[in-house]
């Protein structure tokens, strides 16, 4: 990953709408992908919490990761910022937290609102937790509960189970608690990271199916790094024993799901797209992302994947056909799965995923309602949508505050003239140079492109 991409240097602005420029031929390069903002929240709090001063390179400066320094850093946790480097500096609490009140934004942070909220058990507050206005309409039920349960002091100051609330009474003392993981694994995951750091041993009995069961590999892999561990005594049961984080040296992989966007476009135009330091899996292992399974996806469309020591790269061959696929464990690129089903040779269904109804936006309904806007049939299902192949007509699409609706329905607009995306400035959530990347790859074309029906 160059260190000037990702939000490390100020992405240029851009209109509202932004014209898509088709692209003259296949897409080939390397794309350079800024750091995961999944890893890097997670290395954030075990950082923050560690005894001693850790590095992470690599990491992503976006609005999401931003939201944790911020947070971290009003609770009294000292970061230093080298934005250049893609590098902070943490000087880790040793679990206990300098500021004995603090008043906190989230701002439109899922993993920050669901991962602070119990760092914030851990002092004595109270400590008030709000975000912005799409944050509060999110769920917040399973993590303020288990808080609860656990003889911590919450107070909803709106709508229950919903942000804003204050969290007080700390430091936890640990014990047994039940989670509910059946509409985010971020839930499970806050609980398991403040874990080292109470009192005494913490142990989380999931309740229902965990969806996006990778994201919590991630967690307890991330953990491990800085010296703590997870015990599973059953598949329902994990147990955190009160063992401290130690400071450590780590390094961020680039973003998975920011690149599922590139591995499509090379799809789409029959190109080829290379990403280093995403490397392996497919059971070669490696990566930490689940979303990494996308190139699978792809792959059984039609594609070709390279699985390489130190990168991966997705060559389109000219030909895409449709499949039925869950995406249950890569949710996050079901938008980006969408976009592609578009030009494939024939219909496409996604299920497994009728929880991203409650991410930023409703992610099937918008998703289903902006291909129709660009005159593709598509059709919500229980827990997904099937999508029937065409070419767009020129739309200007609506992104519904969802930085992933924008960079998805992007792809579009690498095929077929006339599409614009409403709001662009909406990816800096988890990708602020993300125009930027895509127009210099771009420029990179030649050879005319295979063009939809």
């Amino acid at each position: 990953m160059t260190a000037d991409l990702g939000g490390q240097r100020e992405p240029a602005p851009r209109l509202d709408p932004y014209p898509v420029e088709p692209v003259r031929g296949p897409l080939v390069g390397t794309a350079r992908i800024p750091g995961s903002k999944s890893i890097t929240n997670r290395a954030l709090v075990c950082a923050a919490l560690a005894d001693g001063t850790s590095t992470l390179d690599g990491v992503l400066f976006a609005d999401d990761t931003e939201a944790m320094i911020d947070c971290l850093t009003r609770l009294g946790i000292g970061i230093e910022i080298d934005r250049p480097a893609a590098r902070v500096v943490v000087s880790g609490c040793g679990g206990r937290i300098p500021s004995a009140t603090a008043d906190l934004d989230a701002r439109l942070s899922g993993t920050t609102a669901r991962f602070i909220a119990p760092v914030l058990a851990l002092g004595p507050g109270p400590y008030r937790l709000d975000g912005g206005e799409p944050l509060r309409a999110r769920p917040m039920g399973p993590t303020l509960q288990a808080l609860v349960d656990l003889g911590v002091t919450v107070v909803e100051e709106s709508l229950p189970a919903h942000l804003p609330v204050s969290i007080g009474g700390g430091p936890m003392l640990g014990g047994e608690v039940r989670v509910s993981a059946d509409a985010s694994s971020q839930f499970l995951s806050g609980l398991l990271l403040v874990g080292p750091s109470v009192r005494g041993t913490l142990a989380l009995h999931r309740d229902g199916t965990v969806v996006s069961r990778p994201y919590l590999e991630m967690t307890a892999a991330v953990m491990e790094q800085f010296g703590a561990h997870i015990t599973k005594p059953d598949p329902a049961r994990f147990v955190v024993s009160p063992s401290g984080y130690r400071a450590a040296d780590y390094s961020v992989e680039p973003d998975a799901s920011a690149a599922s966007y590139f591995f499509a476009a090379a799809a789409i135009t029959g190109g080829s797209v290379r990403v280093d330091g995403l490397r392996l899996d497919r059971l070669g292992r490696d990566s930490l992302q689940g979303d990494l399974a996308f190139v699978d996806v792809l792959e059984r469309m039609g594609a070709q994947v390279e699985r390489g020591s130190d990168h991966t790269t997705v060559t389109g061959t000219g030909t895409l056909h449709g499949i039925t696929v869950d995406m249950s464990d890569l949710s996050d690129t079901a938008q980006t799965l969408a976009a592609v089903a578009v030009f494939a040779d024939s219909p496409t269904e996604v299920t497994g995923i009728g929880f991203i109804r409650r991410k930023e936006t409703d992610r099937i309904a918008g998703v289903v309602a902006e291909l129709r806007r660009c005159g593709i049939e598509a059709d919500e299902t229980d827990d997904g949508f099937r999508i029937v192949p065409g070419h767009p007509e020129p739309a200007t699409i609506e992104t519904y505050d969802d930085h992933r609706m924008a960079m998805s329905f992007a792809l579009l607009g690498l095929r077929a003239a006339g599409i614009a995306i409403a709001d662009p400035g909406c990816v800096a959530k988890t990708f602020p140079g993300f125009w930027d990347e895509l127009e210099r790859l771009g420029r990179q074309t030649a050879d005319p492109a295979p063009r939809g029906d």
